[in-house]
């Protein structure tokens, strides 16, 4: 479930009202185009699972995960070091029943090809370990693991050929959340932009009398970081279980820095209140839609990790991924990537109609804010963090 939420993620102070002054859909396409988007009033409770657009067409994941694949070759340098550094093979060769097979899993692989970029660098660094070390390199055994109603068809169509790959693959469907594997059966595990989407939306949020009704905003920073803080117990507690003692976990995800408030999707949510005030779609509809993404703070993740008791941070590196991309590109490339993550969750709670509007509107909405955009990466928005799995 790989997404790029980074280049949504603002610690801005805006006011709102401009956001919905800057485009008047009527005064420029007429009354007409409201008839033409009729959207379903009905509420719906958002799903446990939210694969990426699957197959090859324009909006589809495949096409638009450059962002990804730029937070992938910021972290590979410092994977590659944690490997040669802190990657414990000689014990897994004393101890593993089948030591002549290294098993890899990456949780969230969504549907390529980001995933096969980032196992081959996990391969190559700890084969030139073992071949350093021990002079000989094991077999390559790879998991790939996201929600069932991913699109693993599109996955392992596009799994590279048997003569250039070093690996076996296999499918592994089901919530990272809970157990995947036998115990102590991994060496090593990979996750990259899939553990801030929570595995549920806070019970609260669902409440129209709860205090924590989200009327006219697509978030609620307070309960999804208890929600998170849940999620990630599990996640870890799972993950002790399956790694082996000398094992590594990488995690590579949406951040901010510490002691920065969260004002996530303001842009995506006040597109959606445009379309509101137009009557395109109701507010009542706004206001019980929860995108269930949260971006903790270094601080956050220290914590947890330190809860849980069985991982020893190696390395934590906060950095800025819009250094490494093109800013004339990010614009129309933000908006596509965010359509190809978010287009199906968007889909099932306000219909078909509506999602070319809305992402016309973010669009424009980021072009008018583009300056405070990019003032906003500066203290960087993506945390790779390395971890050891230790005796407790």
């Amino acid at each position: 479930m790989s997404t790029c939420v980074t280049y949504i993620s603002l610690n801005l102070d805006l006011d709102m009202s401009r956001f919905s002054s800057g485009i008047d859909l009527a005064d420029r396409e007429g009354k007409s185009r409201k008839r033409s988007l009729n959207v379903s009033n009905q509420t719906t409770t958002m799903p446990e699972s939210y694969p990426m657009n699957g197959g090859d067409s324009t909006y589809s994941y495949t096409k638009n995960s450059y962002f990804q694949k730029t937070a992938i070759n910021i972290a590979k340098s410092m994977i590659d070091e944690a490997i040669v550094d802190y990657l414990d093979i000689k014990e897994f060769s004393s101890e593993s029943l089948n030591n002549n097979t290294f098993c890899i899993a990456d949780l969230g692989c969504s549907v390529g090809p980001n995933t096969f970029n980032s196992m081959q660098n996990i391969i190559e660094a700890v084969q030139q370990k073992y071949q350093s070390q021990l002079g000989q390199i094991p077999d390559f055994q790879i998991f790939f693991n996201d929600h069932v109603s991913n699109d693993f068809n599109t996955l392992f169509s596009s799994l590279p050929p048997e003569t250039e790959r070093r690996y076996f693959a296999a499918g592994v469907p089901g919530s990272f959340h809970d157990r995947l594997f036998p115990n102590s059966s991994l060496h090593f595990v990979h996750s990259s932009y899939a553990i801030h989407w929570l595995s549920k939306l806070p019970e609260e949020l669902l409440d129209e009398n709860s205090p924590a009704w989200n009327r006219g905003r697509i978030q609620y920073c307070k309960a999804y970081a208890a929600q998170f803080a849940k999620d990630t117990a599990r996640f870890l507690d799972a993950r002790a279980k399956e790694i082996m003692v000398g094992g590594m976990l990488v995690l590579i995800m949406p951040s901010i820095p510490n002691n920065v408030p969260h004002s996530m999707f303001d842009l995506l949510g006040s597109s959606f209140m445009d379309l509101a005030k137009e009557e395109l779609i109701s507010e009542a509809q706004v206001d019980s839609f929860n995108l269930p993404l949260y971006a903790a703070s270094p601080k956050e993740m220290t914590e947890l990790i330190n809860q849980n008791g069985f991982f020893s941070i190696v390395r934590m590196e906060l950095n800025n991924l819009f250094s490494c991309i093109d800013s004339q590109t990010t614009g129309k490339s933000c908006t596509m990537h965010l359509r190809a993550a978010l287009e199906g969750i968007i889909v099932k709670h306000f219909g078909s109609k509506v999602i070319d509007e809305v992402f016309h509107r973010l669009y424009e909405k980021t072009q008018e804010f583009s300056e405070r955009l990019e003032s906003s990466y500066k203290e960087g928005t993506q945390l790779v963090l390395v971890l050891k799995r230790k005796l407790k």
